[in-house]
């Protein structure tokens, strides 16, 4: 069953009398529970691409439903609460806090969207804190933690709220091979245990083996699509 579904799917960004089109006519559905990437150079509409389904921007023609909702028809106020009840973000950058410790960064969302009683509350961190492997790291400020430390507890951040979908751009490119195995690995067993979708934009060929489908845009335009994954 489909989780994202894009037809005709264009974004033009217009400044005076300059029009760019960052995606051109792009169609392509995802299934709930896949484990995505989309590739391509820099300046391909990758970033683009993860902005309008995550409903961080709108599309400018096309169709695009993200669980059943068509985020086309979202004004700023429905898109943000369609994002905290259905969206979880990763960022390149791990985006935490840092004034917040380790486990107020995770427990941010649900204070912030979802409102969550603090008995669920402390029960959600704690068991996704523990299933990313950085229980013990709970009570430390982000420049007290590695990179690997910051982008698992960005994972989990971004699970908190129990999403159907995870958008992660980049989540590997400031981690080592290392770390960069175990966030995959961390995110591939989150899939696997909660049954939510990931999408990835990457350059990195460490995501794109994990993929099991791979989409490469070019130049805004959808050019291919590998159904057994970089790695097969």
């Amino acid at each position: 069953m489909s989780l994202i579904v894009a037809d005709g799917l264009t974004k033009t960004y217009t400044k005076g009398a300059v029009s760019v089109e960052a995606l051109k006519d792009l169609t392509f559905t995802i299934d709930r529970a896949s484990f995505v990437s989309f590739i391509g150079p820099s300046g391909s509409g990758k970033t683009t691409l993860l902005n309008l389904i995550g409903a961080l921007d709108r599309p400018t023609t096309g169709r695009l439903l993200v669980s059943d909702t068509d985020v086309r028809t979202l004004d700023r106020r429905a898109a943000a609460a369609f994002r905290g009840h259905t969206i979880g973000f990763i960022f390149q950058e791990f985006n935490l806090m840092p004034v917040l410790t380790a486990y107020e960064n995770v427990e941010y969302p649900l204070l912030l969207v979802q409102r969550v009683p603090a008995p669920e509350r402390k029960q959600r961190v704690l068991a996704l804190l523990d299933a990313v492997g950085v229980a013990d790291q709970q009570n430390k400020y982000p420049d007290q933690l590695s990179g690997g430390q910051k982008q698992r507890i960005a994972v989990a951040r971004a699970l908190v709220t129990n999403p159907q979908l995870v958008l992660a751009d980049e989540p590997t490119a400031n981690l080592d091979h290392a770390n960069a195995a175990l966030v995959m690995s961390t995110m591939r067993r989150m899939r696997d245990s909660l049954k939510t979708t990931f999408v990835f934009s990457t350059h990195d060929p460490r995501v794109m083996a994990e993929a099991e489908i791979v989409f490469r845009l070019e130049d805004g335009r959808l050019v291919s699509r590998d159904d057994t994954g970089v790695a097969a």
